[in-house]
């Protein structure tokens, strides 16, 4: 059978932040999904981390699933806590910044 999503139990009841931990001085990635059409990853940043601006060709929808995160969008910032989502439009200028130790999944759309 062939698993679209990956590195990630199925058919088990989990908790996403769970399955990516913070390591001081790093930004540390999980992918689940990676084709043309979808990416799905979740990130745990150390706080002071950043990815510095750039864009994507796909809607970029951040959820934060513990601590708050700074996301800057065509230079208008958002300051998102546990639970809070954004999405950041395809061709945009985004960043991001760890205002304390977070966690985020990142899911990007990429045009058909």
């Amino acid at each position: 059978m062939t698993e679209f999503i990956k590195n990630i139990a199925h058919e088990t009841v989990l908790s996403l932040a769970s399955q990516v931990e913070i390591m001081k001085g790093q930004i540390v990635s999980k992918t689940l999904a990676q084709n043309k059409a979808v990416s799905l990853t979740l990130f745990a940043f150390s706080k002071g981390e950043e990815i510095s601006t750039h864009d994507s060709s796909g809607d970029a929808m951040v959820t934060v699933l513990e601590g708050t995160g700074k996301f800057t969008v065509d230079g208008a910032e958002y300051l998102l806590n546990g639970g809070e989502t954004l999405i950041m439009p395809a061709k945009k200028p985004h960043a991001v910044f760890a205002q304390e130790d977070f966690k985020m999944l990142l899911t990007v759309i990429f045009p058909q």
